[in-house]
């Protein structure tokens, strides 16, 4: 489906209420509308108050939307779109009245216009259109560098450097792991969501040991909103570990509320996030919201992650080697993971939400990594972070051919597209 499909410009369906952009405004969830909650996406207008809670992507992620204009990110997330406008149906409540413009008065109307011209470019070259051999290629060398880890250790024993030579080879499947369940957590390698579902709960689920219905709950809340406090919720470790951006740093400062010694956190941040996110808070907690949301079929996949390394290792290795060799390759892979995560959001723009278009809200919070073949591989091809967040469902393979229309939008509307080196970006998370 084209993004402007359902699209209905001009007079209203007959019997069809009609609405202002000021009173959908009101129904954010807060203020005089109480609790109702109302979204717009091609000028039709839904109340999702109590769908939110049944919403596949995570109630978080609607209600972010609530009072605004959601039509871009629901183009933007939803691969079949014909499937999603049947749950859409009944929760339609109206229209924009026909002397309301289709743009909410807050944006850019012709950034929006020309950016959804973009995507409509992008799907008439086949952007969004998966390589599948790429991938089969990316799986194949995750496999082959998993079994290469225990191999190093059955044929050249438990001495300390096949252990170390060992504990690499894991590090690096397991991160590029993560990137390509990160490809599937976007539905971006095969055409249809069912495969992309299956394949992720193999990869996240039984190569890493994680759920993938925790990794999309979190990870879509992010794509819909980054940067943006109390909707983000990879910026949720402020101001409790660290105090993010100017703006929030002031704030705390005249609240007077102080979590942590913040003038050192440039130097904490070494031995907090980078080795520590992995082996403490994110086991803890794909384990406590896999459990409470009864995801049942991710904690069996989990469970088989387990019972392969610890039988497999725990034949090699004793006890105490077998648990320090667990923890260190996750410090090592948690290590490397953060850097590459942080680089391309926490030194940018980090503020309140403030409705913007949703290529100025990407582009705000988001930045690049120049591209080589080495950065493309270490990074996942979240160097191209820019062209993942404004088509999150595009197969990574295909970012560096939308980059120069990107670029070229951005020139026209004097958006900044940051792009510099990849230790320059590592050193502007510490900055």
């Amino acid at each position: 489906a084209a993004p402007g499909d359902g699209d209905t410009d001009g007079a209203p369906a007959a019997g069809m209420r009609r609405f202002t952009w000021e009173e959908i405004g009101q129904r954010s969830g807060r203020g005089p509308a109480g609790q109702e909650r109302w979204l717009v996406i091609h000028r039709k207008v839904y109340d999702i108050s109590h769908f939110c809670r049944r919403h596949p992507g995570g109630a978080r992620l609607l209600v972010s939307h609530a009072g605004q204009d959601a039509t871009d990110a629901f183009v933007a997330f939803h691969v079949d779109k014909m499937l999603v406008s049947k749950y859409l149906k009944p929760l339609q409540i109206g229209e924009l009245a026909p002397d309301q413009p289709s743009i909410e008065p807050t944006k850019n109307e012709m950034l929006v216009k020309d950016f959804r011209e973009l995507r409509a470019t992008v799907e008439r070259m086949g952007l969004l259109e998966p390589n599948q051999l790429f991938f089969f290629l990316l799986l194949a060398h995750i496999l082959l560098l998993d079994i290469a880890a225990w191999l190093m250790l059955f044929y050249f024993g438990t001495s300390l450097l096949p252990f170390v030579f060992s504990l690499l080879l894991l590090t690096i499947s397991q991160v590029q792991a993560s990137w390509l369940q990160h490809d599937l957590g976007h539905l971006s390698v095969f055409r249809k969501t069912k495969w992309n579902h299956l394949l992720h709960k193999f990869v996240m689920c039984h190569l890493i040991g994680a759920s993938a219905k925790w990794w999309t709950l979190l990870h879509s809340q992010h794509h819909a909103k980054p940067n943006c406090f109390n909707k983000d919720p990879d910026i949720d470790m402020h101001p409790f570990l660290f105090t993010l951006g100017k703006k929030f740093s002031v704030e705390l400062g005249i609240k007077k509320k102080k979590y942590m010694p913040y003038n050192h956190q440039h130097k904490y941040f070494f031995i907090t996030l980078p080795p520590l996110l992995f082996p403490t808070y994110f086991h803890y907690h794909t384990f406590y919201i896999a459990y409470t949301k009864k995801y049942w079929v991710d904690l069996a996949w989990m469970l088989t992650f387990y019972i392969r390394f610890f039988y497999t290792y725990g034949s090699l290795l004793g006890t105490k080697s077998l648990l320090a060799y667990y923890f260190i390759f996750r410090m090592l892979e948690s290590s490397w993971f953060v850097w590459v995560s942080q680089m391309n959001h926490i030194p940018m723009d980090i503020d309140y939400d403030k409705n913007l278009d949703w290529m100025s809200t990407q582009l705000q919070a988001t930045c690049n990594v120049e591209q080589s073949l080495f950065n493309d591989w270490f990074t996942g091809h979240l160097n191209f972070q820019i062209e993942h967040h404004l088509f999150p469902t595009m197969p990574r393979h295909n970012y560096w051919k939308v980059a120069p229309l990107v670029k070229s939008l951005c020139a026209k509307h004097g958006l900044e597209y940051q792009c510099k080196p990849l230790l320059t970006a590592f050193a502007d998370i510490v900055q």
